[in-house]
């Protein structure tokens, strides 16, 4: 009878589990490791961002650029290290050898809430020149689902062409552009409105807003 990978796996997890080992612990935190993966840029809309981590809390990776943390703290009037405690681990946007900028890594998703137009230009580029624009990079070439959320007004023509070349290339372009058909009261009902659109884009159950119709 030949060897069998799979039965061998399961004999194995099953003695750990039997033995109380802390080897149990390592084998379930790697199934459960993150598919998502937030980063923050410079440009406004941090609020959007925070309301989605509070949600996912400790279900995402996290890269903020070096203007995302400005503005971030600015705008949300939290702390990084706030921001960083509800991340399953968070990278520095100079390190490109972590693990989420090689495509060997697995993750489904990479959302970036809010895009500047510095980042989206370069995506579209094909310039990966630092974290952020690198697992961009991988989300395309791997096929995985790039949701990228610009935050500027007006928009040139150069901004809109580089926003066409993300989604001809299979990225997906979500402008924050918070809708008021479901009658918000307060800028958290604004927030969440569009918040839950993204979650349910990302492919995320949320009850953040109310689907039309639903009422």
């Amino acid at each position: 009878m030949g060897f069998n990978k799979d039965l061998y796996i399961m004999n194995e997890i099953s003695s750990i589990m039997l033995s109380g080992s802390s080897e149990k612990e390592d084998i379930i935190s790697s199934n459960a490791r993150p598919d998502v993966v937030i980063c923050i840029t410079g440009a406004s809309g941090s609020l959007y961002a925070l309301r989605i981590m509070e949600e996912l809390k400790g279900r995402f990776y996290l890269v903020f650029s070096k203007n995302g943390k400005t503005v971030f703290e600015h705008e949300t009037g939290k702390s990084i290290d706030y921001a960083v405690s509800l991340s399953y681990k968070t990278f520095d946007n100079d390190d490109l050898s972590a693990p989420i900028a090689s495509g060997s890594f697995s993750y489904s998703t990479v959302i970036i809430i809010p895009a500047s137009m510095n980042t989206t230009a370069k995506i579209a580029s094909g310039i990966s020149d630092n974290l952020i624009t690198r697992v961009a990079a991988v989300s395309l070439k791997e096929r995985r689902k790039l949701i990228v959320v610009p935050r500027e007004t007006p928009l040139s023509t150069i901004n809109l062409k580089n926003m066409t070349a993300i989604s001809e290339a299979g990225g997906m372009i979500m402008p924050a552009m918070p809708s008021f058909y479901n009658l918000p009261e307060t800028k958290d009902d604004v927030i969440d409105m569009f918040s839950g659109r993204v979650m349910s884009i990302m492919g995320i159950k949320n009850r953040l807003y109310r689907e039309w119709g639903s009422q």
